[in-house]
Protein backbone atom coordinates (compact mmCIF):
# COMPACT_ATOMS: atom_id res chain seq x y z
CA UNK A 1 0.00 0.00 0.00
CA UNK A 2 0.95 3.47 -1.39
CA UNK A 3 0.25 6.11 1.60
CA UNK A 4 0.16 9.52 -0.15
CA UNK A 5 -1.44 13.12 1.40
CA UNK A 6 -3.67 14.68 -1.13
CA UNK A 7 -3.99 18.62 0.02
CA UNK A 8 -7.89 18.97 -1.68
CA UNK A 9 -11.01 21.20 -1.07
CA UNK A 10 -14.40 20.40 -2.06
CA UNK A 11 -15.11 20.60 -5.09
CA UNK A 12 -11.81 20.59 -6.70
CA UNK A 13 -12.14 18.83 -10.28
CA UNK A 14 -8.16 19.05 -10.97
CA UNK A 15 -8.36 16.64 -7.22
CA UNK A 16 -10.65 14.27 -9.01
CA UNK A 17 -8.98 13.70 -12.20
CA UNK A 18 -5.47 13.35 -10.12
CA UNK A 19 -7.13 10.38 -8.18
CA UNK A 20 -8.29 9.33 -11.08
CA UNK A 21 -4.63 8.91 -12.31
CA UNK A 22 -3.27 7.69 -9.07
CA UNK A 23 -5.85 4.64 -9.39
CA UNK A 24 -4.55 3.97 -13.37
CA UNK A 25 -0.64 4.42 -12.83
CA UNK A 26 0.15 3.37 -9.33
CA UNK A 27 1.72 -0.21 -9.45
CA UNK A 28 0.26 -1.06 -5.34
CA UNK A 29 -3.18 0.42 -4.15
CA UNK A 30 -2.75 4.25 -2.68
CA UNK A 31 -4.09 4.74 0.82
CA UNK A 32 -5.05 8.21 0.21
CA UNK A 33 -5.41 10.56 3.40
CA UNK A 34 -7.38 13.73 1.92
CA UNK A 35 -6.94 16.94 3.69
CA UNK A 36 -9.65 19.42 3.54
CA UNK A 37 -7.29 23.02 2.98
CA UNK A 38 -10.24 25.71 3.47
CA UNK A 39 -10.79 24.60 7.26
CA UNK A 40 -7.32 26.03 8.12
CA UNK A 41 -5.69 29.28 7.32
CA UNK A 42 -2.13 28.33 7.30
CA UNK A 43 -3.40 25.38 4.63
CA UNK A 44 -5.35 27.80 2.79
CA UNK A 45 -2.00 29.69 2.74
CA UNK A 46 0.42 27.70 1.60
CA UNK A 47 -1.70 25.07 -1.03
CA UNK A 48 -4.74 27.58 -1.67
CA UNK A 49 -3.52 28.18 -5.30
CA UNK A 50 -1.29 24.79 -5.30
CA UNK A 51 -4.20 22.30 -5.36
CA UNK A 52 -4.18 19.23 -5.89
CA UNK A 53 -0.91 19.04 -3.84
CA UNK A 54 0.01 15.47 -3.47
CA UNK A 55 2.63 14.25 -0.78
CA UNK A 56 4.65 11.12 -0.10
CA UNK A 57 5.66 9.96 3.59
CA UNK A 58 8.83 11.50 3.38
CA UNK A 59 6.89 15.31 2.86
CA UNK A 60 8.09 15.42 -1.24
CA UNK A 61 5.11 17.37 -2.73
CA UNK A 62 3.91 16.93 -6.37
CA UNK A 63 2.05 20.18 -7.37
CA UNK A 64 -0.34 19.77 -10.43
CA UNK A 65 -0.04 15.77 -10.73
CA UNK A 66 -3.34 15.88 -12.49
CA UNK A 67 -0.40 16.89 -15.34
CA UNK A 68 0.08 13.04 -16.26
CA UNK A 69 3.85 13.93 -17.68
CA UNK A 70 4.42 15.30 -14.21
CA UNK A 71 2.41 12.80 -12.22
CA UNK A 72 4.74 9.81 -14.37
CA UNK A 73 8.27 10.95 -13.47
CA UNK A 74 7.20 11.70 -9.51
CA UNK A 75 5.68 8.12 -9.05
CA UNK A 76 8.96 7.03 -11.43
CA UNK A 77 11.45 8.12 -9.46
CA UNK A 78 9.61 6.70 -6.18
CA UNK A 79 8.82 3.04 -8.36
CA UNK A 80 5.49 3.47 -7.55
CA UNK A 81 4.36 3.40 -11.59
CA UNK A 82 2.80 0.70 -13.20
CA UNK A 83 5.04 1.34 -17.11
CA UNK A 84 2.45 -0.78 -18.63
CA UNK A 85 -0.70 1.14 -16.89
CA UNK A 86 1.23 4.31 -18.05
CA UNK A 87 1.98 2.90 -21.81
CA UNK A 88 -1.68 1.76 -22.26
CA UNK A 89 -2.88 4.96 -21.08
CA UNK A 90 -0.62 6.75 -23.43
CA UNK A 91 -2.00 4.69 -26.36
CA UNK A 92 -5.09 4.85 -25.68
CA UNK A 93 -5.06 9.28 -25.69
CA UNK A 94 -3.27 8.65 -29.06
CA UNK A 95 -6.31 6.64 -29.97
CA UNK A 96 -4.49 2.98 -30.43
CA UNK A 97 -6.65 1.34 -28.05
CA UNK A 98 -9.49 1.40 -26.11
CA UNK A 99 -9.54 2.47 -22.00
CA UNK A 100 -8.79 -0.05 -19.22
CA UNK A 101 -10.41 -0.20 -15.95
CA UNK A 102 -8.90 1.12 -12.84
CA UNK A 103 -7.54 -1.54 -10.11
CA UNK A 104 -10.06 -1.10 -6.95
CA UNK A 105 -12.99 0.79 -9.33
CA UNK A 106 -17.04 -1.09 -8.80
CA UNK A 107 -19.40 -0.58 -11.25
CA UNK A 108 -22.89 0.88 -9.69
CA UNK A 109 -25.58 1.91 -11.18
CA UNK A 110 -23.23 2.37 -14.72
CA UNK A 111 -21.01 4.53 -12.95
CA UNK A 112 -17.29 3.88 -11.62
CA UNK A 113 -16.64 4.56 -8.41
CA UNK A 114 -13.06 4.44 -6.63
CA UNK A 115 -12.69 2.11 -3.63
Amino acid sequence: MIPLTLYTTLGCHLCSQLEGLLGLLCREPVALDRVEISEDQALMARYGVRIPVLADGEGHELDRGFEASRLVAWLAEREWLDEEAWEALRRQWEGEEAPREVRGAQRRGGRRYLG
